[in-house]
């Protein structure tokens, strides 16, 4: 299957010191949501802070068998019945999950793929009239990880693929607790 492009995870521990996963999510605007889709869960940071606040489902994606096993035992620690993590390659068969059926999407650290758009198009189909889909990825400077900055998005560049893929509108997103991410909140539109 294939993978997104220079996507290798580090540890746990150095993963989880990069992010404030339930501030970045307060300041997306995660909460009172139903339903919430991740695209690229990796070790459930965010799946499972998501998890934690809003009243519907998390689905949390991944193509690597590990990183959703990890997710889901994250779950099953925290005594979360509202996380589902499912292997899956998206990028080639979708998310599987019904168009407008969620309310909420994550793109967080994956947009470097090879197409971006139709990623960004698959989280626009999902989503439902008025959904939300949140963008972070690594700044376009010197960070302790990310990819090589060559294939990085600016906020710029996931603005204009947004408008592409269909989003009405997007807007910058300052994050708390990291000083190596931009954030993007992109609206579906009704």
């Amino acid at each position: 299957m294939p993978r997104i492009r220079d996507s290798g995870m580090p540890s746990l521990e150095l993963w989880e010191g990069f992010f404030d996963a339930p501030g970045i999510l307060e300041a997306m605007g995660c909460d009172r949501c139903a339903d919430v889709l991740e695209f690229g869960c990796g070790y459930g940071t965010f799946a499972v802070a998501a998890a934690r606040r809003v009243s519907g489902t998390v689905y949390a994606l991944d193509i690597d068998p590990l990183m959703v096993r990890a997710t889901h035992e994250r779950a099953q620690r925290a005594r979360l019945a509202n996380l589902i993590a499912a292997e899956r390659d998206f990028l080639t068969l979708g998310s599987g999950r019904p168009a407008q059926s969620v309310g909420f999407a994550m793109l967080f650290n994956i947009l470097h793929a090879e197409q971006p758009v139709a990623l960004l198009r698959e989280a626009h189909r999902v989503l439902h009239p008025k959904g939300r889909a949140a963008v972070i990825h690594w700044k376009h400077t010197s960070t302790p990880r990310g990819p090589p900055l060559e294939i990085r998005p600016r906020p710029e560049q996931c603005r204009e693929w947004a408008r592409q893929a269909g989003f009405v509108s997007a807007r910058d997103v300052e994050l708390p607790g990291t000083p190596w991410h931009w954030g993007v909140m992109l609206e579906r539109g009704g």
